[in-house]
């Protein structure tokens, strides 16, 4: 049987296998006390003030917009490449998506098209960016907050690629991803491809107390538990005349939510995982530098010049000529590359919207030529350079 390298890939240690059996023999499978020790340990770990654990990052950004208020009409600005659930969230809500083009040298959403978008729309309908940390480069969401601060509009970022990485703002300090410094939500994905893998799940990260309390209400069915936060009267939760204090079972369904609560066995899993996301970044870096190395001298390929401080190296994107036959290639011998990502504005579903070819044309012209080479903390150093070597074999045979 060939040997298979995929794009991405989960790293299991028995560390992990214990953390979850012991999980699964508590007394609690889900909306126990491991949950809350991940969602404390992450924030400490992207240096947030709050931290709420969900059951996918899809769920996540909806719950976001959900908090934010994205209502019919209202517009928000994404990137077209990043994968459809950026976007989905605020269609979930009945908003409207717009798309901005991105800066071809780091395929990151183009804050110059955003301005562009902003500067253009006389009635002031748009409500919120939702900036890609793609691939695992942080946006300078400095440059953002004074985009959103100009023209009074929310940020989201969808940091599902860079858990540990960060920008170096205007300061020279190192701005982490998810912090809450200049993002008011924040959200990360524990997919097996990510660099934290908990089967499914996500976190959002914020440092509003505000937002936090209605995150945590609408991940649970829009329900409160909290003396604090009930609006009908002790007497009534009792159901008995003159009692001021309320009992023990109440609890208050104040809006509208839905269930996407993360287990506690999953949290165990990403518990565990989080312990070592630094050691798995260093191991990126270092296949990331070993690509770069690799290619930089070669006419035939186009990658980011050199490796990028704060990158968090989730995905390592090349552009190449006779995209089609490389990716065909590399199959043919067991290396299992990956595009990402068609662009979201040419799916059927929002070419039905109004969006078309030539809207966002260096979007496009990205999608065109790239392709994601194998990337996870495992990926040896012969599994690598096999895969560098079958590269340079298609180009010169």
């Amino acid at each position: 049987m060939k040997h298979i390298i995929p794009y991405g890939k989960q790293h299991i240690t028995q560390g992990d296998i214990d953390s979850v059996v012991e999980a699964l023999q508590a007394d609690y499978l889900t909306q126990g006390p491991r949950i809350l020790e991940f969602e404390s340990n992450f924030a400490k770990y992207v240096g947030a003030t709050y931290a709420v654990a969900v059951s996918n990052g899809t769920a996540a950004l909806h719950l976001n917009a959900l908090a934010l208020g994205v209502e019919p009409g209202q517009k928000v600005i994404t990137t077209p490449i990043t994968f459809a659930a950026s976007a989905n969230c605020v269609r979930y809500c009945g908003g409207e998506v717009v798309f901005g083009d991105i800066d071809p040298d780091t395929y990151l959403l183009d804050s110059n098209s955003v301005r562009k978008i902003l500067e253009n729309d006389p009635n002031g309908n748009y409500v919120g960016i939702i900036p890609v940390d793609f691939a695992g480069r942080a946006v300078d969401l400095e440059v953002y907050r004074k985009l959103a601060d100009e023209f009074g509009l929310w940020i989201i970022e969808d940091s599902c690629h860079s858990p540990g990485g960060y920008f170096v703002d205007s300061k020279g300090v190192r701005q982490h991803c998810g912090n809450g410094n200049f993002a008011d939500l924040a959200i990360f994905s524990f997919h097996p491809v990510k660099h934290i893998a908990s089967g499914e799940g996500g976190m959002i990260t914020t440092n509003s107390e505000e937002l936090y309390n209605k995150l945590l209400a609408l991940r649970t069915h829009g329900i409160v538990k909290n003396d604090e936060l009930y609006t009908n009267d002790p007497s009534f939760a009792s159901a008995s005349k003159d009692v001021d204090t309320y009992p023990a079972w109440y609890m208050e369904m104040q809006e509208l939510g839905y269930n996407y609560r993360i287990t506690d066995f999953q949290a165990a899993l990403g518990n565990s995982q989080l312990k070592r996301a630094d050691e798995g970044i260093e191991k990126r870096r270092a296949i990331a530098t070993r690509y770069y190395n690799a290619f930089k001298s070669e006419k035939f390929i186009k990658s980011q010049s050199g490796v990028i401080e704060g990158h968090a190296y989730h995905l390592y994107v090349i552009e190449v000529d006779d995209r089609l036959g490389l990716y065909n290639y590399l199959r043919e011998h067991g290396v299992f590359a990956q595009i990402h990502y068609i662009p979201c504005h040419l799916m059927p579903y929002y070419r039905n919207l109004g969006h078309k070819e030539g809207d966002y044309p260096k979007s496009e012209e990205y999608y065109r030529n790239c392709i994601s080479l194998p990337m996870y903390p495992t990926l040896n150093e012969d599994e690598q350079e096999f895969v560098i070597g079958k590269i340079k074999e298609f180009y010169v045979s």
